[in-house]
């Protein structure tokens, strides 16, 4: 255990608290003021526990603190963390955070994980895409605006209005079209991996198969 450790795990740690505060009779939105309050303490949060995503990992790489501990967390978390939150926004805004939606989130984290392990076992790693790293920012984005959109909305600031729940979901959708793409390009980049590594296999045993057969040749003529 290190500190990269202890902040990945506070990650863990925020999953129950978010769900709590969104789901909790205590804020049970009897008053603007209490609706106002869950909203923000909830978003505020999850994006302090986003924020901990990038900074365990910077740690860990500029203290020399990378551990297989580590390394199975860090991933766990934020998968932990996403589909808790669509689930709990699934049951408190089913018009924005359509079934479909979480459904396709959480079958791609079970693809991509999927493959990661098939990827170890074969005794290589595939690195985070920009097309995933886009897709971390779109999915922070998608579940700040849904927990605001629980409260608000619009903003109206007279001089100009934010539509916060028509940027939920515009940002819900966008995120699922970057997850659908990213993730075929991640299983794209595997496969071409994997069969190049199956070629590999299937001319191994034909090399040393003619090498057998000419040492053979050699030792029945040692005069040639």
């Amino acid at each position: 255990m290190n500190l990269p450790n202890y902040i990945t795990l506070s990650r863990i740690a925020a999953i129950p608290l978010i769900i709590w505060v969104l789901t909790t009779p205590y804020f049970s939105g009897k008053s603007a003021k209490e609706e106002t309050l869950r909203v923000v303490l909830a978003s505020g949060i999850f994006i302090l526990a986003s924020i901990t995503d990038g900074l365990d990992g910077y740690l860990a790489r500029r203290r020399g603190q990378i551990t297989t501990m580590g390394m199975l967390l860090d991933p766990l978390a934020d998968k932990l963390m996403i589909a808790a939150c669509y689930i709990t926004l699934l049951r408190l805004s089913p018009d924005i955070v359509n079934i479909w939606v979480v459904v396709l989130i959480i079958g791609r984290e079970f693809l991509i994980s999927g493959l990661r392990s098939i990827a170890s076992a074969e005794g290589f790693t595939i690195e985070v895409s920009e097309l995933g790293k886009l897709k971390m920012v779109v999915q922070i984005v998608s579940v700040v605006s849904t927990i605001l959109a629980l409260r608000w909305d619009i903003w109206d600031f007279k001089y100009f209005i934010v539509p916060v729940r028509l940027i939920a979901i515009m940002a819900i959708w966008f995120m699922v079209g970057v997850s659908v793409i990213s993730a075929v390009d991640y299983f794209v980049g595997f496969w071409k991996k994997i069969d190049k590594r199956a070629e590999r296999r299937r001319r191994r045993p034909f090399v040393l198969s003619r090498k057998k057969k000419k040492a053979l040749e050699q030792a029945e003529n040692p005069g040639n």
